[in-house]
């Protein structure tokens, strides 16, 4: 990997400059795997080593209250403007707001991210790039970075739901899907919309490191069920969701004190 360190070659500041012009126009944007890994510096080894994660995620409980199968993890870090990503306790995962009605207000508990994962100088590469195209949104010294791994898998008798609350927002300021891997699936569109119901971008992530950023304070967006191509085989779909919220003064104070 070429830009462990946060610095960018002047190609991949470009891409950069791009998603920020179209998250500003737009308040979405599709970027491609090969714009996504010149900002990163990662090579298809380092994608195959990241994509490992995911085979050691944890069953999520409160998906299968809903009848669908998911497995995740959760971490929770501070982002500063000079690039430090900071970890924070692991405590459970709660909504903002009532952006979620299938678990308003619900401290949700879910396994911690693996060591390994948190050392791989692809996340913390991809975290800071994010950090980056955020700034666009909101001039903020520190971003509370929210990261969820996840695999969805669908059978024959149960399609995978990435989305089992449909259309929402996270309550942030950024959100972002990153998609890790896909097999035997078919089905799990991504749609953006404004609130008033307007669809901005709708599109399937197929390839592995392609990434939908979307500004969560004027849209909202979902995901369609996954099934299996072949329904004698399990479906599965691997994605990196990584909001950023901007921190202020009020909130880092509280924390501190």
């Amino acid at each position: 990997m070429e830009d462990i360190a946060g610095v960018q070659t002047v190609r991949s500041a470009g891409e950069v400059a791009e998603a920020r012009q179209a998250l500003l126009a737009e308040r979405t944007h599709l970027m491609r795997p090969a714009a996504v890994s010149r900002c990163v510096g990662a090579e298809q080894a380092d994608w195959r080593r990241f994509a490992g994660h995911w085979d050691d995620l944890e069953e999520d409980g409160y998906a299968a209250r809903q009848g669908s199968r998911r497995l995740r993890r959760y971490g929770h870090f501070v982002l500063h403007r000079t690039g430090s990503l900071r970890p924070m306790p692991h405590v459970a995962f709660v909504q903002p707001g009532e952006t979620n009605p299938l678990h308003v207000g619900e401290d949700r508990h879910f396994a911690p991210l693996t060591d390994a994962f948190v050392a791989d100088p692809l996340f913390k590469a991809l975290t800071r790039t994010l950090g980056q195209i955020a700034a666009c949104l909101e001039d903020a010294d520190e971003w509370s970075v929210k990261v969820h791994p996840f695999r969805v898998i669908a059978s024959a008798d149960t399609e995978g739901r990435p989305t089992p609350e449909g259309r929402h927002r996270d309550g942030v300021t950024l959100v972002t899907s990153l998609l890790i891997g896909r097999e035997n699936a078919v089905g799990g569109r991504s749609t953006v919309w404004t609130p008033d119901g307007t669809r901005l971008l709708s599109t399937t992530l197929h390839e592995r490191g392609t990434l939908l950023l979307g500004d969560d304070r004027a849209t909202l967006h979902e995901v369609d069920p996954v099934r299996p191509a072949d329904g004698t085989r399990p479906a599965r779909r691997d994605v990196l969701v990584t909001t950023l919220t901007a921190r202020h003064s009020a909130e880092r104070d509280a924390q501190v004190g």
